[in-house]
């Protein structure tokens, strides 16, 4: 049946892709790929040929309506982000609405994510968290935090490494800077590492660090 997939990529180690995705790559029409450039390194090495169409923040908006009429007259395909579960902090939201919207078929795969190893290597409490995503650059950031301070659940946050200790200032100004915290760096790659402590230990370790890779901050809630 035509529908639209929803493909997890490797977040780093290109063996983290499940058999089922390599199946759907290959059967489907197009795959829509948030970098072309990026996906071609993972089709390229598992031998995948299927045609590859561009679809990012940026262009999403125009061609949603155009993707689910193709959809409905027959074509099945599939949306990857450069790593990890598309919609999950990239693009993929208003596709799969229009979707649903429209009576389009949707199946997301299970597969890889940044935020479960995360968590799970963090030694926070991880039977209840809620997930922030980027926080705000600018405005609206200092607001987020604000409604934030008395969360007791574990926090999740994605974080650029240029902002990380910026974000690590701003978490002990507002939960102090004893909370406890996990920082993990390029997992699943050669280089992957996570470095617990509290918010002014792990931006005592970060100050005079040369930052790369994608970054996972994990925080601990306030305790009731």
């Amino acid at each position: 049946m035509s529908k639209l997939y929803l493909v997890p990529t490797p977040i780093g180690n290109l063996e983290d892709i499940t058999l089922r995705a390599l199946k759907v790559l290959k059967k489907v029409n197009t795959i829509l790929a948030e970098d072309t450039r990026k996906t071609s390194i993972l089709l390229n090495h598992y031998q995948i040929d299927t045609k590859i169409q561009s679809h990012h923040k940026f262009n999403e908006h125009k061609s949603v309506n155009q993707i689910v009429e193709r959809i409905k007259n027959g074509e099945s395909i599939a949306l990857v982000s450069d790593a990890g579960t598309p919609g999950v902090s990239d693009p993929g939201f208003l596709l799969v609405k229009c979707c649903i919207e429209k009576n389009v078929g949707v199946e997301c795969l299970p597969g890889a994510t940044a935020i479960i190893p995360a968590l799970i290597s963090s030694g926070l409490p991880n039977n209840k968290f809620c997930f922030e995503g980027f926080l705000p650059q600018k405005k609206g950031r200092q607001k987020r935090l604000q409604q934030l301070v008395n969360e007791s659940r574990t926090m999740v946050f994605f974080e650029s490494p240029h902002r990380l200790l910026k974000a690590l200032n701003q978490f002990g100004e507002h939960f102090g800077i004893n909370r406890k915290a996990a920082i993990s760096r390029e997992l699943s790659k050669i280089h992957e590492e996570t470095v617990r402590g509290t918010l002014e230990e792990l931006k005592d370790f970060y100050k005079d660090k040369t930052i790369k890779g994608e970054i996972v901050i994990v925080v601990e809630g306030k305790k009731e």
